[in-house]
Order: structure tokens, then sequence, then C-alpha cells
């Protein structure tokens, strides 16, 4: 049976993890170290979603061929799914690959892809053995306060809907 508040704990650590991840790589790639996101907060969701679904969707005795098919399908199409949905919904783009080869729609392409599956192999195989230690540890504790994150988590993401809805009806025309 799954454990709700355990997998909220990876989602949580993965989302801010992907957090930090991406404004590493803004300030090496651009000298910025904040880049915006779909959310005001510290989190970046799709990095939470794809490790949760991958580890969920394994086990012990699954093949390497199969973990690396689902290292590259799962964070593809997460990603792909997240871009069109950001773009329709905000009518913003919070990443642009249209320049780069082996694109579609400029939501994905290949080399990030390649990119998704080295790190969810590094999730999965090192990263998620520490988080299941952690969470061992602190299950206690995280089960009295998982629900407080969950609520932050919801405040964020209605407050930032809320606020960007009201910037792309002020820009189009009445």
């Amino acid at each position: 049976m799954v454990n709700v508040a355990e997998v909220f704990f990876y989602f949580i650590g993965y989302a801010l993890g992907g957090w930090l991840l991406e404004n590493v790589y803004s300030w090496v790639t651009t000298g910025v170290f904040f880049k915006e996101g779909p959310l005001y907060g510290p989190l970046k969701p799709m990095y939470g979603f794809a490790p949760v679904l991958i580890v969920y969707t394994m086990n012990e005795s699954t093949p390497w061929s199969l973990l690396l098919l689902l290292c590259l399908i799962i964070p593809t199409v997460i990603e792909y799914v997240s871009g069109v949905l950001l773009e329709r919904l905000f009518h913003q783009r919070y990443w642009d690959y249209s320049r780069l080869p082996l694109q579609l729609h400029g939501h994905i392409c290949v080399s990030f892809s390649i990119c998704w599956v080295l790190l969810s192999l590094a999730v999965v195989v090192l990263l998620h053995p520490l988080f299941q230690t952690l969470y061992s540890h602190i299950s206690v504790m995280w089960d009295l306060l998982w629900p407080m994150f969950a609520l932050i988590l919801l405040a964020d993401l209605i407050v930032t809907v809320w606020h960007r809805s009201r910037a792309v009806r002020g820009r189009q025309p009445v």
C-alpha cells in the first residue's frame, strides 16, 4: 500500500532539488541565479512528479532496459505536457527548445531528454536510497508536518494561478 506522506516527502524533496538544479543551471549559463518558474515558491513540480512516477513504476526486478526506457519516457512526457499546459494557461513559455535540433514544438528535444535519462538514473540509483533512509529517520515527525507542507504548496498553486491568470486576462484585448 502506498503511503501518501512518504510519496509527498519524495515529491517535495525532488521538486525542491529541481528548483535548485534549474537555478544553478541558469546561474552557470546566464549568470542569473533565479529563473522564474510556474510556481512562486521554490518548487519545480515536474522534477517531483517524474522521479516519483519512475520509483513507483519500477521494482527490484525491473530490468535495466526498462528502467532506461522509463527514465526517458516519463520525464520527457511530463516536460511536454507541462510545457503545453503552461503555455495554454498562462500564454508563457518557461523554456523553449525550438532552436535546438530534434525538438517537438519547442517543449521537448532529444538532447534534454538524454539529460533527463542521466538525471533520472542518478536520482533513482543514487539519491532515492538516501531519501528512503532520510524518510525512515524522520517519518514520525514528517507524519505531523506533511499536511502543513501540502497546504503551503496548495496556497502557492492557488496564488500563482490567480496572479498569472489575471496577468493573462490583462494582456488580452477586451
